[in-house]
């Protein structure tokens, strides 16, 4: 059994929100939170500030591993796996007892968020590698801030969760994790 702690930022009235509160999380795109989460972990955890964080390519650009090492130990290894291909692997991994991982960000577009088929593509039907740049551009224009300290987060929590350690917040944001039996249903995926 593993505890698994939802990220929790959009959940938010967007009538009281000017221009200039739109910001963005920590980390270089718009995909998942990673970043953050690997910052925090290694505050929380180790007491360590991590300001970069260096991905390692493994089999593809959409398969990427970020270690953190104490001691000349390897404390905490995530990764990012984008792409059915990668998410397949990954299981696959799982399934064999290989899975050397504390956290996974996993994203079915192959690229991230921002090159997924919600976005504008080409009269050719492919992505639009221009647009694409020019939408993290326009991304990593914003201003940083950490979910912790945003005052619409912290208002949520406030009103609708009943604070930062209540029961509300265990059942709504905090999740359990248990093996089950295998199934004999032939509509099961096999990975």
């Amino acid at each position: 059994n593993f505890r698994v702690h939802v990220p929790f930022c959009c959940f938010l009235r967007f009538d009281d929100i000017k221009e200039g509160d739109v910001v963005r999380h920590d980390g270089k795109r718009s995909d998942g939170y990673l970043e953050h989460i690997f910052k925090h972990a290694a505050k929380e955890l180790f007491g360590m500030d991590v300001k970069e964080i260096t991905y390692k390519a493994l089999k593809n650009k959409d398969f990427q591993e970020v270690t953190l090492e104490k001691d000349g130990e390897t404390v905490l290894r995530f990764a990012a796996a984008y792409g059915f291909r990668n998410i397949q692997n990954m299981v696959l991994k799982l399934k064999k007892g290989k899975f050397l991982y504390h956290f996974v960000e996993v994203l079915a577009c192959p690229g991230g968020c921002l090159n997924g088929k919600g976005q504008a593509q080409s009269e050719d039907g492919k992505p639009d590698r221009a647009l694409l740049a020019q939408m993290e551009e326009v991304y990593s224009a914003l201003p940083v801030q950490l979910p912790e300290t945003n005052v619409h987060v912290q208002k949520v929590y406030q009103d609708w969760l009943q604070g930062m350690g209540s029961a509300r917040v265990q059942e709504a944001l905090h999740t359990t994790y248990s093996a089950v039996s295998q199934s004999t249903s032939t509509l099961d995926i096999k990975w």
